[in-house]
């Protein structure tokens, strides 16, 4: 009974209090001319702010816990196959594609020109892939080199698109995005996902045997405007950009798919050329950062960047603020297979910051990469908790963009030539 009225005491105190502040409200209205009351209108749109960003903060808690859940029943394999992005022989699967997706639980596939015979080919090819993974828990990344012009991996019955120097030249923002919407068309209507593209990289070098024409220019700030606009317009389209070659490959004179090349500058040379495009590409929310495979002797004298904690995590990470997805350059080039072992390249790649190790030629270098990167953990090398790092981040990825394996019925090849010579016809006269 005291009970009781305790609570019916308190109600009798807090009552009056809810109905004053109504009081105070309406009196509030009648002295406004315009029947609101300016002050009220800011706080309550102040409290919708609060309330939006409280409800974004709750959303990306929600996300957090779902992926750090399902993380949890995830096996050593199936997490360190997320951790791998691999290239394959032939324009149909084999039994070595199908022992990946089976029983290593790889997360992604590239593919190349060697892989694309015609677009109803790579259409089944892709259909076949999603298939052969539609038992497992994660969807695969499927990724391409498309960055048209000069790297362009697209069947023949596509019409070319321009080297992204054309692009430069233009200096026009509206050309830019527009050529990244095109991209990324053409890749969503085949059931592509992720495109190593665009070059970020700054053209200062005129001897630069591999970059030249794929640079959007010599200027930095015309590379990070216009790669920006690319990189959102692909974007735009559902499918992830990944932007390349970190900390920048533009001034190298050495092709590191031939040898590792060598870059003798210091972070302050860096900081106001090479690194100008990334850091604006990290304040546009940049989702997948490609690594180089370049050696800067001034900030890490014995790895090159794609394998250097120094480059990875103190630069990238700490110092740029970058808080995405991380994927070294093909472990399989001439760069690093001529200088380390696929294990050693795989296992340093981790521990240096990576999240994805590229390796895109035989069946055994892939077995090599994800075996050691397991033997790494069984060993102490590398921690589970590093592992689940780079997997939470993975698979928050894949769920921004909403991957799945569903297949595509057809591509409308005559709708995506039609947009690309609206495409010429307007910014190329």
């Amino acid at each position: 009974m005291n009970k009781r009225i305790k609570i019916l005491v308190l109600l009798l105190l807090i009552i009056p209090m809810f109905i004053g502040c109504g009081v105070i409200n309406k009196n509030a209205d009648k002295n406004n001319n315009d029947g609101e009351n300016e002050d009220q209108i800011n706080q309550d749109d102040n409290k919708d702010e609060e309330n939006n960003g409280q409800n974004n903060e709750n959303d990306k808690e929600d996300e957090k816990d779902t992926i750090t859940e399902l993380i949890k029943t995830m096996t050593l394999d199936e997490k360190i196959g997320q951790m791998v992005i691999l290239g394959f022989e032939g324009d149909s699967l084999n039994e070595d594609v199908k022992s990946l997706i089976n029983q290593y639980k790889v997360g992604g596939f590239i593919l190349f020109k060697r892989n694309v015979e015609n677009s109803n080919q790579l259409l089944s090819l892709l259909n076949s892939l999603k298939e052969t993974n539609s038992d497992n828990k994660i969807p695969l990344f499927l990724a391409v080199d498309e960055e048209g012009g000069k790297v362009s991996r697209m069947p023949d019955e596509l019409i070319d698109l321009p080297n992204s120097n054309v692009v430069g030249e233009s200096k026009n923002n509206e050309f830019a995005i527009n050529l990244g919407r095109i991209l990324g068309q053409q890749l969503q209507s085949f059931g592509f996902n992720l495109d190593f593209a665009p070059v970020l990289d700054v053209n200062s070098n005129p001897n630069n045997p591999v970059i030249g024409v794929r640079s959007l220019s010599s200027n930095p700030q015309v590379v990070g405007e216009l790669g920006v606009e690319i990189m959102n317009g692909i974007k735009e389209k559902g499918i992830i950009p990944v932007v390349k070659h970190f900390p920048g490959h533009g001034d190298t004179s050495v092709d590191s798919h031939l040898g590792l090349p060598k870059v003798n500058k210091d972070l302050s040379s860096l900081r106001q050329l090479e690194l100008i495009p990334f850091k604006e590409a990290i304040e546009n929310d940049v989702d997948t950062i490609m690594i180089a495979h370049i050696l800067f002797p001034e900030l890490d004298p014995n790895y090159p960047a794609s394998l250097s904690e120094r480059l990875v995590t103190d630069l990238l990470r700490k110092e740029m603020g970058y808080k995405g997805v991380v994927i070294t350059d093909d472990l399989t080039m001439g760069a690093i297979k001529d200088n380390y072992s696929i294990n050693d390249a795989a296992v340093k790649a981790i521990l240096a910051g990576g999240d994805i190790v590229l390796v895109c030629h035989e069946y055994e270098n892939e077995i090599t990469a994800i075996d050691s990167l397991k033997e790494a953990v069984v060993n102490g090398i590398i921690t589970e908790e590093r592992i689940d790092e780079s997997v939470y981040r993975i698979l928050k990825l894949k769920n921004k963009y909403k991957l799945e394996d569903r297949p595509v019925v057809s591509v409308d090849i005559e709708t995506i030539n039609n947009n690309i010579n609206k495409l010429l016809n307007t910014y190329m006269k």
